[in-house]
C-alpha cells in the first residue's frame, strides 16, 4: 500500500505566525501571503490584473509572475484595460521583447482581447459587480485545515470561466479562474490554522454590498 500525501498543513515560522505552507520562507511569498492573497478585491482595474497575470502564469509558478510583476505593470501601462485594448501588433513585438516579462505572444494577445472584453463589461454594469454577483457580493469561506482539501476547480469556478470567455476573454480556465478567486478574495482559502484567516472572514463580514 502506498504512503499517503502528507497533509501540508499550516506551518509556524520564526515570527510566532502560523501560515499556509506554500509561501515557504521566501520572503517576497510571504508578503504576498500576508497583506494580498485572500484579501477581497473590489476595484474593478486591480481585478483585470490579476486575472491576466494569472493566465500568464499558466504553465508557470506564481511566484515567478509574483517576481516579475512590477515588470509586467510597467510595460503593460499599469494593466490600463483601455490603453491595453488599443494595442497594435507594433507595441506586440515591444513586448516581444521584453525580458522583464512572460514573452508569449498568445497571452500577450490575449491580454489585449480580454481588455476590449472588459471594456464592454465595464461599461454595461462594471467588472467588479460582475465578478462579485456570482457569490452573492459576499467572499465564501473555505474552512479547510490543510492543502488537500483544496479543490483545482469547482463548480462555481467553470461556470465564471464560461462566462468570461462567452464575453470575450482568454486564458481564464476553470482553474486559472479558481486561482483567482483565492487570490482576490471570492472564496477564503487560508487554511484555518493560518493566522490569515480570520483575519480575511472578518473583512468578509465588513464588506459593503456589491450586488
Amino acid at each position: 500500500m502506498s504512503a499517503k500525501p502528507p497533509l501540508r498543513l499550516p506551518i509556524l515560522h520564526d515570527d510566532g505566525h502560523h501560515r499556509c505552507d506554500w509561501p515557504f520562507a521566501d520572503p517576497i511569498y510571504k508578503t504576498y501571503h500576508d497583506t494580498e492573497w485572500g484579501v477581497p478585491e473590489t476595484d474593478s482595474r486591480a481585478l483585470y490584473e490579476k486575472l491576466i497575470l494569472d493566465g500568464f502564469q499558466a504553465g508557470l509558478s506564481w511566484i515567478t509572475i509574483l517576481r516579475k510583476r512590477e515588470n509586467f505593470r510597467s510595460a503593460f501601462d499599469n494593466f490600463d484595460p483601455q490603453k491595453i485594448a488599443r494595442y497594435d501588433q507594433r507595441k506586440v513585438a515591444k513586448l516581444m521583447a521584453d525580458a522583464g516579462i512572460v514573452r508569449n505572444r498568445a497571452k500577450i494577445e490575449g491580454a489585449i482581447t480580454s481588455a476590449r472584453a472588459f471594456l464592454e463589461i465595464q461599461e454595461r454594469e462594471g467588472f467588479s459587480h460582475f465578478l462579485w454577483r456570482y457569490v452573492d457580493g459576499r467572499p465564501l469561506q473555505g474552512k479547510r485545515r490543510h492543502m488537500g482539501e483544496w479543490p483545482a476547480q469547482t463548480d462555481l469556478s467553470a461556470r465564471i470561466s464560461k462566462d468570461l470567455k462567452k464575453a470575450g476573454f482568454n486564458f481564464c480556465g476553470p482553474t486559472i479562474v479558481y486561482a483567482f478567486m483565492q487570490a482576490t478574495g471570492f472564496v477564503n482559502d487560508h487554511l484555518r490554522g493560518c493566522w490569515r484567516h480570520d483575519t480575511c472572514a472578518d473583512m468578509a463580514k465588513n464588506m459593503k454590498d456589491l450586488t
